[in-house]
């Protein structure tokens, strides 16, 4: 398999290079310290998957990986980082890493990890696999968080700034109605008003 590397830590970097180019069937195709010197590459040279941190100067890693899958969607990204916070671990999934791998793995973890990717696998720290499932259990991946398809439509209007008169007419039912539906929403949401209401919503991405 051939991977590249982007990370601007110069010891990381060489110590990275020397460990993967030892291994059998990996092949070593380049390695930057910036998000801005390895995309001319990717360009040119054909690889199968990219090793990218996400901490880069100028443009982030997340930037990097959106770009690469934009203009090279067959290859495939991992992640390689320190950060294991939310954002930035669904920011990278969202931009297109299929790997999320923590700085501090050993390295036989990292190589399997490579492996696993290459064979269409989707490896990932343990940590972070946990966060993930935690996650999902948290933020309403049960059946009591999901709303009906006219809740929907009631937390869409809500969103355009109608009141409960206008949704009704919109919608052709009762304010009563409304009223109720919109209490039914604020018990599913976990929430007490209209934008506590549209900030979870737009979380859970309902709207």
């Amino acid at each position: 398999m051939n991977i590249a590397i982007v990370e601007d830590d110069p010891l990381l970097r060489e110590n990275l290079k020397l460990l993967l180019s030892g291994e059998k069937n990996i092949t070593i195709l380049g390695a930057w310290g910036s998000a801005e010197e390895a995309l001319p590459a990717f360009k040119k040279l054909s690889f199968d998957i990219m090793l990218v941190d996400l901490g880069l100067p100028g443009m982030s890693g997340i930037e990097l990986i959106k770009k690469i899958k934009e203009g090279r969607p067959e290859i495939e990204i991992m992640a390689h980082t320190v950060f294991e916070d939310r954002n930035n671990v669904f920011s990278a999934i969202k931009a297109g890493a299929s790997g999320y791998i923590l700085k501090g793995s050993s390295p036989r973890e990292l190589i399997e990890a490579l492996h696993s990717l290459y064979q269409g696998g989707a490896p990932m720290s343990p940590k972070i696999a946990r966060k993930l499932i935690m996650e999902f259990q948290d933020e309403g991946a049960s059946e009591e968080y999901l709303l009906s398809h006219r809740e929907k439509e009631i937390v869409k209007c809500t969103e355009n700034g109608l009141a409960y008169k206008e949704i009704a007419e919109k919608l052709s039912i009762s304010p009563h109605t409304v009223h109720t539906h919109i209490k039914k929403i604020y018990e599913k949401l976990h929430v007490k008003n209209r934008q506590e209401a549209l900030t979870t919503a737009r979380k859970k991405g309902i709207i």
